[in-house]
Order: structure tokens, then sequence, then C-alpha cells
């Protein structure tokens, strides 16, 4: 299995003016892949086997972690048409409902692209649609560093 790196902005590392989201370790490991990304709309899927908690529940840090790296992918996506890169400062969640099985869907969207700031709100859903977590993640837009 080749394993992708997490990057910074770099011109290599960007099409279109915006950055290509690289997946990190810990992406890897909880199965997250990546369906479609924009400065407009990041959308993932995971799987609920290998993130489940003692109870057989999916793990609330499995859902802050994907939300967290979503919400994330979504700032340095606009921070990268700056020529910037972004780094989570603030992220908040409200678990609506448990899930035991299947694949989740994780989608940030903006709630305020700043200059200096960003805010996203992430929704996690099932399969069917419902809503198992709702969050809200601030990032600090930061020069990136060579």
């Amino acid at each position: 299995m080749s394993e992708q790196r997490p990057t910074a902005p770099t011109p290599e590392s960007m099409t279109d003016g915006t950055w290509m989201i690289a997946l990190g370790e810990l992406d890897l490991k909880m199965g997250i892949k990546i369906v479609e990304e924009s400065v407009q709309k990041v959308v993932a899927t995971m799987p609920v086997e290998g993130n489940r908690q003692s109870f057989g529940l999916l793990h609330g840090g499995a859902s802050l972690a994907v939300g967290e790296a979503v919400g994330s992918w979504a700032a340095v996506k606009h921070a990268s048409t700056m020529g910037k890169s972004a780094v989570g400062v603030d992220v908040s969640a409200t678990h609506h409902k448990g899930a035991r099985e299947g694949t989740i869907t994780i989608t940030a969207t903006p709630i305020s692209l700043g200059r200096r700031m960003t805010s996203h709100q992430v929704v996690l859903q099932n399969e069917a649609g419902e809503r198992l977590c709702t969050m809200r993640i601030t990032n600090l837009v930061i020069d990136i560093r060579k």
C-alpha cells in the first residue's frame, strides 16, 4: 500500500490554484476516502468498522478526528488560494445519533472564509442520510513555513 503524506500547499501539490488533499497516517488507519474537494465543499467517507468503541458504536473521538480533518482540509483549500495554509484553533461537536455499521459521509461547508480565519460546518451522516454529528471548526490562516 502506498502511503500519502500530508504536505503544505506547494505549486506541485496544487491544481486549479488550490491544494490537493493528502491523507495522513491517522486518516489511512481510519479508512478515510476523499469523495469531493473544492473551496466550497469537502466530502469524505469513513467506515464505522474499525472505528467503534467498546460498546460497538462509532467512537465519538473517531467522529471528532474525521470531522476535524475534513474541516481543516476545507480551510487549507481556501487558504491555498492565497498561497497560505491553515491550522485548527477550535472545534465543537454535538452527537445526535449513534452508528454500529456501514459507512458515514462527512461534509464540510464554509460558514465564513476570511483572510485570517475560517469557520466551517461539518456534518456526519449515515447511509440513510440521518445526521449523526454536527461540528463547527475554526482555523487560523497562516503563512507557509519553508
